[in-house]
């Protein structure tokens, strides 16, 4: 009679044939198309969250496949956007789910505060890191300017870690973005998130180009979301040339591709600046435009059928721009004491018409620590950059500079108000000098105030060059 096998024996090979049926996908999960209509696909047969990656089966004799997202549900039928356009696509094409999804649960810190759960750990991991530095990339990380691929190298998720409010770093140092007039007087902090207003053709690009060639930041990204795809190389090669790119990174999601990609691109320059920040560095974030993001999603919600509110804009549309705007700022103070590096973000928003009471710069201007507009006005008389001082403000320049320059600030706008007041009474001869000398000081220095507002593309301005100049125009000395 032969003896039993040990326990531990029997235990050892139950455990790793455990491990193997745990391991194995016995399942093939599968689903079919169903509809198509418009922009959206709706398909059965699956039930995946919202943002989840898919391959639809454009051509089965071909074995080409496409790429999709899950973009909302109804029952057991989810709704899909493809990321290319899907011609040949029949009715019953396969989808399949790229990756399953995992979630985390809720956890309590050693304060026992509720912290908030991280985000699904989606399939799409795009990449991130020091090497993407000089490089120009689409919205799903893949090359567009012919020195690589990028496949080799770290990549990370698009979710955003949360931040607890009370945890970040306050505004309190300036950023020098290298222009004359918003570092004199509109003072930007470092983690300070600005709106840049402006129609179509008043400068923004060759502004942000000034800003990116000149700011102190360690690194600058760019997110060209939504605009011409010739405008791209053009603002490459022309506004942030090659100093400036060197220690950029361009994400490209012009106005050709699908409305998630622009999304998708938004959120990645976003995601990449977060990386940066997170290991003490100090970014610039130009994303041109906020308000083309803003349409993408239009596009997306009311293809789902969301309900258009505000001037065809569906509600999701509105808060959308709260939560990608507020991944930008500073980090939180790291736990040996070291500083977090931040995020100074400049958002461009189209003023269609000229008209700041649009939904979209309305809404941003809420959301925003503060504003630069641009004046066609200016522009169409040959002053740039265009900068419409009364109608733009930083909302925490009291915060990063001194007293003494706060009121070089409000005599500076005074000045400039008093005369733009009687321009008109001026240009035609029916003031008469001596009858009120705060207008006579206001016409012998308005000359200096338009120099002043002046600067070449190729001449950068330092902060403490532009406190100084403000100062020696005002005849006021300031501590800066």
């Amino acid at each position: 009679m032969t003896s039993p096998r040990p326990t531990q024996q029997w235990l050892a090979q139950l455990q790793t044939a455990s491990l193997r049926i745990q391991s194995s996908d016995t399942i093939a999960r599968s689903g079919r198309i169903t509809k198509a209509t418009g922009l959206v696909l709706e398909a059965t047969g699956l039930r995946l969250p919202l943002g989840a990656a898919c391959r639809i089966q454009v051509s089965e004799s071909l074995d080409l496949w496409a790429s999709a997202e899950v973009v909302g549900f109804d029952g057991d039928t989810i709704f899909l956007m493809p990321h290319h356009e899907t011609m040949g696509l029949r009715s019953g094409a396969l989808i399949l789910p790229v990756e399953p999804v995992t979630e985390s649960p809720v956890t309590l810190d050693e304060n026992a505060r509720i912290q908030q759960p991280e985000p699904p750990a989606l399939a799409q991991q795009l990449p991130i890191g020091d090497h993407l530095l000089g490089r120009v990339v689409d919205a799903s990380g893949n090359a567009l300017d012919n020195l690589g691929s990028l496949s080799i190298g770290p990549k990370a998720s698009l979710n955003a870690k949360f931040i607890n409010p009370l945890d970040r770093i306050p505004i309190t140092q300036t950023m020098d973005v290298g222009v004359r007039a918003i570092n004199g007087l509109l003072s930007v902090g470092r983690g300070q998130r600005m709106g840049l207003f402006a129609g179509s053709g008043v400068g923004k690009s060759v502004l942000l180009g000034m800003m990116a060639r000149y700011t102190e930041a360690d690194v600058i990204v760019v997110g060209l979301i939504g605009e011409r795809g010739r405008e791209v190389k053009e603002f490459i090669e022309q506004n942030l040339g090659e100093v400036g790119l060197k220690r950029a990174v361009v994400v490209a999601a012009p106005a050709d591709v699908s409305p998630l990609l622009r999304l998708q691109g938004a959120v990645y320059a976003t995601r990449i600046a977060e990386h940066f920040r997170d290991q003490g560095k100090h970014v610039l974030l130009i994303m041109d435009s906020l308000t083309r993001y803003a349409m993408a999603q239009r596009e997306i919600a009311l293809a789902i059928g969301e309900p258009p509110a505000t001037k065809g804009y569906p509600p999701s549309v509105f808060n959308k721009l709260p939560t990608l705007v507020e991944r930008a700022g500073n980090g939180v103070q790291s736990k040996n004491g070291e500083a977090s590096g931040s995020i100074t973000a400049f958002y461009t928003v189209l003023t269609e018409g000229d008209d700041q009471q649009d939904p979209i710069a309305d809404s941003s201007r809420a959301i925003l620590d503060g504003h630069v507009v641009l004046s066609r006005r200016l522009a169409e008389s040959g002053h740039y950059p265009a900068i419409d001082v009364e109608a733009s403000i930083s909302r925490v320049m009291s915060a990063v500079v001194s007293p003494d320059h706060i009121k070089l600030v409000h005599r500076f706008k005074q000045i400039m108000s008093t005369y733009q007041r009687n321009r008109d009474l001026i240009a035609v001869g029916a003031y008469q000098r001596g009858n009120d000398p705060t207008i006579d000081d206001a016409i012998e220095r308005f000359p200096w105030l338009e120099t002043y507002l002046r600067q070449g593309v190729d001449t950068p301005v330092s902060f403490d060059q532009a406190v100084n100049e403000l100062s020696a125009i005002l005849g006021v000395n300031a501590n800066v």
